[in-house]
């Protein structure tokens, strides 16, 4: 199971961009402003061009292309809105639980798969959705009724970009359909052009980042785009009815982040408490539980 290593490295990655951008994210610049310049570094994927096998595809698979950076842009534009709106512990709680199960049901309509109902496959599928609510549950989680829309539209635009990957992989091959899929998604990010805010932060000189921002905004991308790539290829490599895993196992993700709490606590001004302790180490028992029936397929 290459891509099971493959996705926990990709989540690691994640773990790592997610404290930038939860540092970014608590003042300038806006959701949308931050979700056109993670699209638009998307163009940087042409690099790949002249080392893979790259060549173009019939019409179905490049709207299939955009209509994935459609999906994409959407599904940042709600997390980072969402972010914005919400506390972290009362989104990413609610966001982590739909994700999985939303990409079970896509994955179980659009692509017909059926091989998923086998005994260990739901035990470990069940363990890690479990898993990764609590890791990510805090005390103070209270869930509203607008913060859960911003996180079931957001795990439904990722579940569906999932799904989408999946089916242009399947026919485009990995290095191919990454350079379509990253080209959907710049292209896409271009229509955050139409939003006013936008412009004005682009064209009329006002900061979005400041100097120590823009470092931390660049580094952040560089080792999320690792990750991302690292997050296709798993997608690529895995069968069709190990998608919900792929979305579950983002519960590995928070158990990065939660190690990184206790690492750097007085870095990130952390507050880390017994029940705390204890109610993250029920959650990794049942994150290694599910890895190991996983494994064991």
């Amino acid at each position: 199971m290459l891509w099971l290593i493959i996705i926990i490295a990709a989540y690691f990655l994640f773990a790592l961009a997610s404290l930038a951008d939860r540092y970014l994210l608590i003042g300038p610049p806006n959701p949308r402003i931050y979700a056109f310049y993670v699209g638009i570094l998307n163009i940087l994927v042409l690099i790949f061009i002249p080392f893979v096998d790259f060549y173009l595809p019939g019409n179905l698979f490049i709207g299939l292309s955009f209509l994935y950076g459609l999906i994409f842009i959407l599904s940042l534009l709600a997390i980072y809105e969402g972010l914005e709106k919400f506390e972290a512990s009362r989104f990413i709680p609610a966001l982590g639980a739909f994700l999985p199960i939303f990409t079970f049901l896509l994955t179980l309509f659009i692509l017909s798969q059926k091989e998923f109902f086998t005994y260990q496959k739901i035990l470990s599928f069940s363990f890690l959705v479990l898993g990764g609510f609590l890791i990510s549950w805090e005390k103070s989680f209270k869930i509203s009724l607008k913060s859960l829309l911003f996180a079931v539209l957001a795990a439904f635009f990722l579940s569906l970009s999932f799904v989408l990957l999946k089916i242009i992989y399947n026919d485009l091959g990995f290095w191919n359909g990454f350079v379509w899929t990253r080209l959907g998604v710049f292209f896409c990010a271009l229509f955050l052009l139409f939003f006013k805010k936008v412009r004005t932060e682009l064209f009329q000189k006002k900061k979005s980042f400041t100097k120590k921002t823009t470092l931390i905004f660049i580094s952040t991308q560089i080792i999320g785009a690792l990750g991302v790539i690292f997050q296709n290829w798993s997608i690529f490599l895995a069968g069709v009815v190990y998608l919900p895993f792929i979305s579950a196992l983002q519960s590995i993700q928070y158990l990065f982040l939660f190690v990184f709490s206790l690492l750097f606590y007085k870095v990130l001004k952390e507050r880390i408490f017994k029940k705390i302790i204890f109610q993250k180490i029920f959650a990794i028992i049942l994150i290694t539980l599910g890895l190991v029936f996983l494994a064991l397929e």
